[in-house]
């Protein structure tokens, strides 16, 4: 699971995401990407499993890039503990996703295979993607 190794301070406010982005919204790497087309937060067991489902459709010489890293930590009340006493532990970390941000790029030989693996990786998102390539 992704979490970074030390971060300044324990724990951190939620937030909130509601502008565009405007860093990551071309193609660096890849032929191909997935692109976030709403804002949301995506968790560090969420982006392993999608990068599970690309890289055992994909071949070996093919290659993924991912564009985020969970790190920002939500914190949460273990179940039936009354309400005060401080903030919650921290539960797991998650990656802020503004809309029009490039969260994989993948180059790859067949392009048939690219958009199959693609499309669904995207089912295991829990925000609208769009298929985009160079």
């Amino acid at each position: 699971m992704y979490q970074p190794k030390k971060t300044k301070y324990k724990k951190y406010h939620k937030g909130k995401i509601n502008k565009k982005t405007n860093s990551l919204i071309t193609l660096n790497f890849g032929d191909f990407g997935l692109k976030a087309l709403e804002p949301g937060r995506i968790t560090g067991k969420q982006l392993e499993s999608v990068r599970v489902n690309i890289k055992r459709k994909l071949r070996k010489y093919d290659q993924i890039w991912i564009n985020v890293f969970p790190d920002t930590p939500l914190t949460s009340k273990p179940l039936e503990v009354r309400m005060g006493k401080g903030k919650g532990n921290v539960d797991y970390w998650v990656s802020k996703i503004s809309p029009g941000k490039i969260l994989f790029e993948v180059s790859a030989l067949n392009k048939k295979l690219v958009l199959q693996c693609l499309k669904s990786a995207a089912h295991k998102l829990p925000l609208k993607t769009c298929i985009i390539q160079r």
